[in-house]
């Protein structure tokens, strides 16, 4: 089938829903005038005023006669004078339109959830299990055992021998201070060679011999990665020089790039489980050791840091794999994603209030889970939606006037004929003492798409505390040909 024959197809698939849904419509139109009642008369129905006719498609577009939608193949629609009067809290709908538009209806549901998050992580040596090896008196670099930087050695393992002048003196010194048999003058020489960095084994080994040890073996203090080695034969070193930094491989690190949308529920300590390449079908367990506190504001991603044990050295830096990082678990109030209407401004559902009668309200959303949302409010628990052919009550509701009322300004007028009042919520883009530049909402009060302006104040002190990229709620009105800011107050985002 060529792409010209699916696109004829699919348009007359659509043209056929469009003629189904509107006639469904009408039917339910015809049928809720006969709601809860016996038929009307001829004379009585032809009594009824007529406002106008429209097409159910289209409920905006009013006609001043019947005929045939414009849209269309179908017959415009009559709107009556007195069904506004009807039901002014929500709408009737028969038993039979119920029925035949097939509408579903679902609970609102209260449960535990958990905001698990997956996000690619990468495994990294852990830097808080670093050891740096350095000489502790100025001498030279006799000799260099066969290590290079990433070789992997045990605690105690020789790294290089150095001869030092300075400790070859001072155990000189200290022997020859034991010869004269003055308890308290050996014990003070012997602090001495303690403090210029002799390890005791080798202050214990030149009073046992009586000979002083001018070559000192340096050895690593503990197990893993060689990641750098500074030291060469021959050379000279100072007190205090790095010779070698060796990183332990007991533990590792995962970082993963969390979405900051998804990072508000983590915290240190929350367990993980990753499921490296390398390792198919091995799952290991982790814990969040860290959330570092700087986002990536290219990305929005937050950096998150775990730690895994490592035994056998089987985990290797660079590696990547999935990581599930697990939340705790909260309450919350759950609908499916279909019985929601989302219009980019506002959610609305439509709730049951009986057999036959719903009412729209205005919810607030959380996150979606699987083919279900989290319903942060308007809703409560056990309260029946409608879960499916909302569109069409919608569109009834819609034109009865039983919307929530839109979000965004609305006008105060002042007293004594005052120009009036806007309210409306902004982000703060720049700041000066006589002006604020803001990103404001829709006000539909004054027909303004949401955009960029600047406003003048009405008195310099209201800029005080503010900052870009702050949000705020602010009050304006007209005043000559500027819009000033008489009000404004920080929220929170």
């Amino acid at each position: 089938m060529n792409n010209s024959l699916k696109k004829s197809l699919a348009g007359l698939t659509l043209i056929a829903i469009g003629v189904a849904a509107g006639w469904g419509l009408s039917q339910w139109r015809s049928s809720t005038h006969a709601v809860d009642g016996a038929a009307p008369q001829a004379g009585a129905a032809a009594e009824r005023k007529v406002l106008y006719w429209y097409d159910p498609m289209s409920p905006t577009q009013k006609f001043d006669k019947p005929g045939k939608s414009p849209f269309m193949d179908m017959d415009l629609v009559p709107k009556y004078a007195d069904e506004d009067a009807q039901d002014s809290v929500g709408l009737s709908v028969s038993a039979q339109t119920v029925q035949a538009l097939g509408l579903r209806t679902a609970e609102v549901v209260q449960r535990a959830i958990g905001s698990d998050v997956d996000a690619v992580g990468t495994v990294l040596l852990n830097d808080r299990d670093v050891s740096i090896v350095q000489a502790r008196s100025a001498g030279f670099v006799e000799r260099v055992y066969a290590r290079a930087p990433g070789d992997v050695i045990g605690a105690g393992a020789p790294l290089a021998d150095l001869l030092l002048p300075e400790w070859v003196a001072a155990q000189r010194e200290f022997l020859a201070v034991r010869a004269l048999k003055d308890e308290s003058l050996t014990t003070a020489a012997r602090q001495r060679l303690l403090l210029l960095g002799m390890p005791q084994a080798l202050v214990a080994q030149v009073e046992r011999t009586g000979e002083p040890r001018g070559i000192y073996t340096v050895s690593a203090p503990q197990g893993g990665l060689v990641a750098e080695l500074m030291v060469r034969q021959g050379m000279t070193v100072s007190a205090g020089a790095s010779l070698a930094r060796v990183n332990g491989l007991a533990t590792v690190w995962i970082e993963a790039a969390v979405p900051e949308a998804q990072s508000g529920p983590l915290q240190p300590g929350h367990e993980a489980q990753v499921r490296l390449a390398a390792f198919p079908g091995e799952v290991l367990k982790a814990r969040i050791v860290s959330i570092l506190p700087q986002a990536n504001s290219d990305t929005r991603t937050v950096r998150v840091r775990l730690e895994l044990a490592n035994p056998g050295q089987r985990l290797k830096a660079g590696m990547s794999g999935q990581i599930t990082l697990q939340g705790r678990e909260q309450p919350a109030l759950l609908v499916p994603s279909e019985a929601v209407i989302r219009t980019g401004k506002r959610a609305l559902a439509y709730v049951v209030d009986g057999p036959g009668k719903f009412h729209p309200v205005e919810v607030q959303l959380g996150a979606e889970i699987g083919d279900q949302l989290v319903v942060q409010g308007g809703l409560e628990a056990g309260q029946q939606v409608v879960a499916s052919a909302q569109f069409l009550i919608d569109s009834e509701a819609s034109l009865r006037g039983l919307l929530p009322a839109s979000p965004g300004a609305t006008p105060e007028h002042g007293a004594h004929g005052a120009a009036p009042a806007y309210t409306v919520r902004g982000v703060v883009e720049e700041v000066s003492t006589a002006e604020l530049t803001l990103a404001h909402d829709a006000i539909p009060a004054l027909k303004w798409p949401a955009m960029t302006m600047g406003f003048k104040l009405a008195d310099p002190r209201l800029a005080a505390g503010l900052a870009p990229k702050q949000q705020v709620r602010f009050t304006f009105s007209k005043q000559g040909e500027d819009y000033v800011i008489t009000a404004i107050e920080g929220i929170k985002p």
